[in-house]
C-alpha cells in the first residue's frame, strides 16, 4: 500500500494564523505537540512504510515539510516530495502523485488531506485495513457518521450494501442548515475528502471521465502539463460521475479544521461555552473562542459567540457562524498587497526561522534562529549591511571568504556587497540578533554563490 498526503494550500481560512506561507497544517495549535500535518504523516505510518509515502507540495512548503519530518525524528527521502508548479485542485495533484506511483508497478493507494485531526487513529487504521480489499474494485471514499447538521461539508448519499460499505448513490454539496437537517435525518454520510483506490482503475476512470487531465499528464514536462491541465476537485473529476465508487463509514470524531467555526467542535469548553487557553477572564460572556499569540491579559464581559484570534501583526474579531467569512479579508488584504497574508512575523526557512522584531524606514531587527548544523546561503547584498549579535550558541561566520567563530555576547559585521554566510557548527540553536541598516530591506535583495537547498533565488 502507497500513502499520498495532499500538502498544498493557501492559508485563508484560519488567517491569521495561517499565512500563505505557513499554511493551516504546519501549525502547532496550542495544547498540540505535534503540527496537524505531523500527524497525518505519523497516521500513515501505521499503514505503510516510510518509503512509500508520497507528498504533494510546492515549492515554498517543500522544506517545512521536510523538517517537520526532521522533527519527528525521520529521515525522508526527498523525491517522494512531488511539487506543483502551480495550484490545480486535487485531482491532478492526486494524477501526478499516481503516475509517480506506478512507475513501480500498480498498487493500492491512500489519499489523505494534511489538515484533518481524527480522533481514534487505531479504529480509523483498521477500518481502512479491513476495506483494502473492496480499492480492488472500487473507487473508495470515506463517509464520517455525522455529529450534527454542518453546512461547512460536502454530502454522500450511500446505496446497497456491500460485503463491506456500500455503493453510492450521490454527492452533495455544502448544503444550507435546513438542507442540512434534512440530509442529517436521511442518513447521509459527511464527505471527508480521503480515498483509496488501485492505481490502474484510477487511471482507466481518470481517462473516461476526466481526459483532459488525463492527456496533460501525458506531456514529458510537468511544468507543461500542469498548465495544461484544467483546475478540478476529484470529487468533480472522477468521483461523482463514477459508476465504480463505494463509501465505507467512519464512526469517528473527524475534524476538517477549514474554518475557526471548526475549533468549536474541537476543543473543550468551561461551563459557559467558552474556549481559551491561556486563562484569559470572561464575564458575563458565553460561547466565545478566544485564541491569543502569547500570554497576555484578555478580558471578555457581556459578549457572547464571538470568535477572538491575536497574532502579534494581526487581530480578528468576528462572530461564530460568519468564520467562513475570512478568506475575504484574505482577498481584501491580496488587493492591497499586503505581505501580512503571506508571512508571519516569523517566518520559517529550511535552516531554521527569523522573527521580525522591529523595523523603520532604513533598520530592520531580527532574531535568527539556525538549526544545529545548518547554514545560510553563501550570499551578498547591495543596499544593506548587517550587525550579527550572538545570544546563544557558537556561529561559524564567512565573509569574502574569511571565517570567524563568533560566540554568546560577540557579535560582528558584515558591510553591503560583502560576501558572507551564518553557519551553526553546534548541536543547540543557534539564536542571533540582526540589525539591518539601508535604503532598501526587502527579502529579494540577495545574490545566492552556493547553497544547501538548491536555490538560486528568493527569501534567505
Amino acid at each position: 500500500m502507497k500513502a499520498i498526503i495532499l500538502a498544498g494550500g493557501s492559508g485563508t481560512r484560519l488567517w491569521p494564523l495561517s499565512r500563505n506561507q505557513f499554511p493551516k497544517q504546519f501549525l502547532k495549535l496550542k495544547n498540540m505537540a505535534k503540527s496537524i500535518f505531523q500527524l497525518t504523516f505519523e497516521r500513515c505510518l501505521m499503514l505503510t512504510g516510510i518509503k512509500d509515502v508520497y507528498i504533494v507540495t510546492n515549492s515554498n512548503y517543500k522544506f517545512l515539510v521536510l523538517g517537520q519530518i526532521e522533527e519527528l525524528g525521520y529521515k525522508f527521502n526527498e523525491n517522494n516530495i512531488l511539487i506543483e508548479p502551480f495550484g490545480r485542485n486535487t485531482l491532478p495533484a492526486i494524477y501526478f502523485s499516481v503516475r509517480e506511483i506506478q512507475k513501480q508497478g500498480d498498487d493500492i493507494v491512500t489519499v489523505f488531506p494534511s489538515d484533518h485531526l481524527i480522533v481514534k487513529e487505531e479504529e480509523f487504521i483498521q477500518t481502512i485495513r479491513k476495506g483494502e480489499w473492496l480499492a480492488n474494485q472500487y473507487l473508495i471514499t470515506f463517509g464520517v457518521n455525522p455529529t450534527k447538521p454542518h453546512t461547512g461539508y460536502g454530502y454522500i448519499m450511500s446505496d446497497e450494501p456491500l460485503d463491506f460499505g456500500y455503493l453510492v448513490k450521490e454527492f452533495k454539496e455544502k448544503p444550507d442548515y435546513e438542507t442540512a437537517l434534512v440530509y442529517l435525518e436521511n442518513g447521509y454520510l459527511w464527505n471527508s475528502g480521503m480515498f483509496m483506490f488501485r492505481t490502474n482503475l484510477f487511471v482507466e476512470e481518470i481517462k473516461r471521465y476526466s481526459p483532459e487531465v488525463y492527456e496533460a499528464f501525458q506531456l514529458e514536462n510537468i511544468n507543461q502539463s500542469f498548465e495544461k491541465t484544467p483546475a478540478i476537485s476529484i470529487d468533480y473529476g472522477i468521483m461523482e460521475k463514477s459508476e465504480r465508487v463505494a463509501v465505507i463509514p467512519l464512526n469517528i470524531k473527524w475534524t476538517d479544521l477549514g474554518s475557526f467555526d471548526a475549533f468549536y467542535d474541537e476543543f473543550e469548553k468551561d461551563e459557559n461555552g467558552n474556549i481559551t487557553f491561556d486563562g484569559e477572564i470572561l464575564i458575563e460572556s458565553y460561547d466565545n473562542i478566544v485564541y491569543t499569540s502569547k500570554a497576555k491579559t484578555v478580558a471578555l464581559i457581556g459578549v457572547n459567540d464571538l470568535i477572538v484570534v491575536e497574532e502579534e501583526d494581526a487581530l480578528l474579531i468576528c462572530k461564530k457562524n460568519e468564520s467562513q467569512k475570512v478568506k475575504n479579508v484574505v482577498n481584501y488584504l491580496k488587493e492591497k498587497n499586503n505581505s501580512i497574508v503571506d508571512f508571519h512575523l516569523t517566518t520559517y526557512r529550511p535552516w531554521g526561522s527569523y522573527t521580525i522584531l522591529e523595523e523603520g524606514f532604513f533598520y530592520k531587527i531580527k532574531r535568527l534562529t539556525v538549526l544545529p548544523g545548518k547554514k545560510l546561503s553563501y550570499q551578498l547584498h547591495h543596499h544593506r549591511s548587517e550587525h550579527w549579535i550572538v545570544v546563544k550558541g557558537t556561529a561559524r561566520v564567512t565573509v569574502e571568504d574569511e571565517e570567524t567563530f563568533v560566540r554568546s555576547g560577540e557579535s560582528t559585521y558584515v558591510k553591503s556587497g560583502y560576501k558572507h554566510r551564518l553557519e551553526n557548527p553546534g548541536n543547540v540553536l543557534l539564536e542571533v540578533i540582526e540589525v539591518q541598516l539601508g535604503e532598501y530591506l526587502e527579502e529579494d535583495d540577495i545574490v545566492r554563490f552556493d547553497d544547501d537547498f538548491g536555490r538560486v533565488s528568493g527569501n534567505s
